[in-house]
């Protein structure tokens, strides 16, 4: 089953959460009704950025990489290319 990476910007203070899910749409209704806890305070939530991948451990992967540079500027480059290269993909 696919998968997608998810980048969201925060409203309420400009920062970035990463996710990945099967359902982007519902995740984000999900973020912007208070129903996640990392995510309930900053909201609300807008996507900037969405990429399908072949199955949902792929996305995961690529949401943990992502976390593992902890640099805003790598997030902001990934959203302005539009794109998040993974090897294999």
């Amino acid at each position: 089953m696919k998968g997608y990476l998810y980048i969201l910007e925060s409203q309420k203070n400009g920062s970035y959460y990463i996710g990945c899910s099967k359902n982007v749409d519902k995740r984000l209704k999900q973020h912007n009704s208070g129903q996640v806890k990392a995510t309930r305070y900053k909201r609300p939530y807008k996507l900037v950025f969405k990429q399908e991948f072949d199955s949902i451990d792929i996305a995961h992967k690529a949401e943990l990489k992502i976390k593992s540079w902890k640099r805003k500027d790598f997030i902001e480059k990934i959203i302005s290319d539009g794109y998040l290269k993974i090897m294999g993909q």
